[in-house]
């Protein structure tokens, strides 16, 4: 079992930058894949990011492809989502997850999630 908190969320004004952290606890935390996803006021959780155990293999949606990256570094049981070019669109609560797939994009295939950090961003 893998357990996820999630750090470094805040306001920033567009255009701004931030980096989430997600420290994990737990066995094998390097043989999981990991995820962002959040989800924003009256709207349904949608895939953000993914990177394989390995960090060799990443997705992202569309809408944040380009502006985002995603990281890990297994030595220090953590991933992250480095956020650049932010826009108001990308206020949410961000939350990470872990999944026993290589690499996932749906919610379903994940199977421990964190509480989540809130991402607020001003126009």
């Amino acid at each position: 079992q893998v357990q996820v908190v999630e750090s470094g969320g805040g306001l920033v004004q567009a255009g701004g930058s931030l980096r989430l952290s997600c420290a994990a606890s737990g066995r094998a935390f390097s043989t999981y894949g990991m995820g962002w996803f959040r989800q924003a006021p009256g709207k349904e959780r949608e895939f953000v990011a993914a990177i394989s155990w390995s960090g060799s293999v990443t997705e992202y949606a569309d809408s944040v492809k380009g502006r985002f990256t995603i990281s890990r570094d297994n030595a220090k049981n953590t991933v992250y989502l480095q956020m650049n070019s932010l826009k108001p669109e990308d206020t949410a609560v961000y939350y990470c997850a872990a999944s026993n797939r290589v690499v996932a994009r749906l919610a379903y295939e994940y199977h421990y999630w964190g509480q989540g950090t809130q991402v607020t961003v001003s126009s």
